[in-house]
């Protein structure tokens, strides 16, 4: 995503040249840090693991490389597996992963947004081994699994909408009552299950998922590329789709079907699912994306002086982590799209947080 902003620093330089090079010096990291060292045995939070093993959830990644005929790579969001695999892992569930195709999927790794959670994925055998080997879909038995968990990822807009055995794996955990999950673009699993009554599964549910606002800004030719767009495609199947702001946090519940809207809505999500599935999540300290997003949250609902209250109270709480730089990548979505006030009140926040509280 931050290659794509970086281009909207062209237009702050030639509108304000003193404050595109202020951005870009936000941009800059400044701490260093070898997280692509990260194992899994450096994660405190599985310290906490749950001992006694809940059962199974299995996760779904797209086997889909390229978006249609555009020449442009795609697959599943590695970001989107990996923190949700070490949730279900630490709240005592055995993670399956399985794809349209079996075997090796395609993976998108974006290292603007790596953390240690996902170095730790790539550098966990056992992990790497599950999703190097992944399962055909049409080969797994459902009553081995208290959830289904669909990763998103481009990928899927392709290969999940029509695929009858996961179809059919959806309406198995529909009719048990069973936990549904889907992030991102994974709700494209979604979309096309029927019912018995022939009604479609998402008729009148409560669902997040991409939304168009966020899937035309990174590709404005969206429309001719991708079979449909997933916000669209839902509101024709009668969701009742909720959408948050753009990349921020949004959880939607309907029952035993919990959905996101993007990758910074996974550990909300998958947290969500573990409630749904009975148990209190174990323990977990935010990440500075977390934070960054909480704050950011609050300018968007209650604006520029709360938000600085809360970048200040969070500051204020020894060892509380903010990424300045996430603040700083949405002062250049603001620019980009000549909301220039909110581009120079995100700027300032960004700032704040570097100075007072920022960690990365």
């Amino acid at each position: 995503m931050l290659k794509k902003l970086l281009l909207g620093i062209a237009l702050i330089i030639l509108c304000f040249t003193g404050a595109g090079v202020w951005v870009i010096n936000l941009l800059q990291s400044s701490e260093l840090t070898n997280l692509a060292a990260t194992t899994p045995d450096k994660l405190a939070y599985l310290d906490a693991k749950v001992s006694s093993s809940r059962g199974k959830i299995l996760a779904v990644v797209t086997s889909t490389g390229e978006m249609g005929e555009s020449g442009k790579r795609t697959g599943y969001e590695l970001t989107e597996l990996s923190r949700a695999y070490y949730v279900f892992t630490a709240n005592g569930f055995t993670v399956d992963i399985a794809s349209p195709d079996g075997g090796q999927p395609p993976v998108v790794i974006d290292d603007d947004d790596m953390g240690e959670f996902d170095y730790a994925f790539l550098n966990d055998p056992v992990a790497r081994s599950k999703v190097i080997n992944s399962t055909a879909v049409a080969s797994i038995n459902p009553e081995e699994y208290a959830a289904v968990y669909f990763v998103g990822g481009k990928g899927a807009m392709w290969d999940f909408p029509d695929n009858e055995a996961m179809q059919n794996l959806v309406r198995h955990f529909h009719y048990k009552n069973k936990v549904i999950g889907a992030i991102c673009h994974g709700p494209a699993a979604l979309v096309n299950v029927k019912l018995d009554g022939g009604e479609y599964l998402l008729a009148g549910r409560r669902v997040s998922g991409f939304s168009n606002d966020e899937e035309l800004f990174l590709i404005p030719e969206a429309r001719t590329i991708f079979p449909f767009l997933l916000e669209d495609r839902l509101r024709a199947r009668g969701a009742a789709v909720q959408t948050g702001p753009s990349y921020l946090e949004q959880v939607s519940r309907d029952g035993a079907l919990l959905t996101g809207q993007n990758p910074w809505s996974v550990w909300a999500l998958t947290e969500s699912m573990i409630v749904q599935l009975g148990y209190q999540p174990v323990p977990r300290l935010k990440t500075a994306d977390e934070y960054s997003v909480q704050i950011l949250g609050t300018y968007e609902q209650h604006g520029y002086r709360n938000a600085r209250a809360q970048l200040e109270f969070l500051a204020g709480r020894a060892g509380t982590p903010i990424n300045h730089r996430l603040i700083a990548m949405h002062s250049l979505v603001a620019a980009m799209k000549m909301e220039f006030i909110k581009a120079f009140e995100l700027v300032m926040i960004a700032a704040a947080a570097r100075q007072v509280g920022g960690r990365i």
